[in-house]
């Protein structure tokens, strides 16, 4: 990670003039899941537009666009979802880990950790069966098989187990969870 002296914000001069300095990007934090997220999010956005550009400017609304948006909707949040799971940025209630003593705070976080993984793994295996049993139905309005949909789901389920299993094995080699110490949420980032 950069210190904190290579990324400036653009400062005032003594004379009042902008300094700006270019920042250094840094791609290397950027996982498969972002990037696939972001191509699934503009794919979306495409879709949208062309959606909106052959009903209002054309007149003529092109069918497919609405099932399509939908679809590309559903796998920009499972695979987006990813992201969260990485940085441990979903939703927690950490209302006991204020009150408990330690020892606790540490078993219930290894058993939140677990719980996790042992969900997310089960949706996988479970979206796995429904791709086996209807996985090859043709969608509404596009002649494709509606599994496309459902491996996008899959995959998402996989990867936020597999990235849920990074976190806990973090957890563990740290001794402490987000939960437990909220200053660690911030070197996940």
């Amino acid at each position: 990670m950069k210190n904190d002296a290579t990324r400036q914000a653009p400062l005032l001069s003594a004379q009042g003039e902008m300094n700006l300095e270019d920042e250094e990007i840094d791609l290397g934090r950027y996982r498969f899941e972002d990037w696939l997220t972001l191509v699934l999010f503009w794919l979306l956005g495409l879709t949208v537009f062309y959606q909106f550009f052959t009903r209002y400017a054309l007149n003529d609304s092109a069918a497919w666009t609405e099932e399509i948006a939908r679809y590309l909707l559903i796998g920009t949040v499972f695979v987006g979802a990813t992201i969260s799971v990485r940085k441990n940025n979903h939703i927690q209630v950490d209302f006991f880990y204020r009150v408990l003593p330690r020892r606790l705070m540490r078993l219930m976080s290894v058993l939140v950790d677990m719980s996790r993984i042992v969900f997310l793994g089960t949706c996988a295996v479970l979206t796995w069966q429904l791709i086996a049993r209807i996985g090859g139905s043709p969608m509404a309005v596009v002649d494709l098989p509606i599994g496309i949909v459902y491996g996008f789901v899959l995959l998402g389920f996989a990867l936020m187990t597999w990235r849920a299993l990074g976190v806990a094995r973090a957890n563990w080699r740290r001794g402490a969870s987000v939960l437990e110490q909220a200053e660690l949420s911030e070197s996940m980032k």
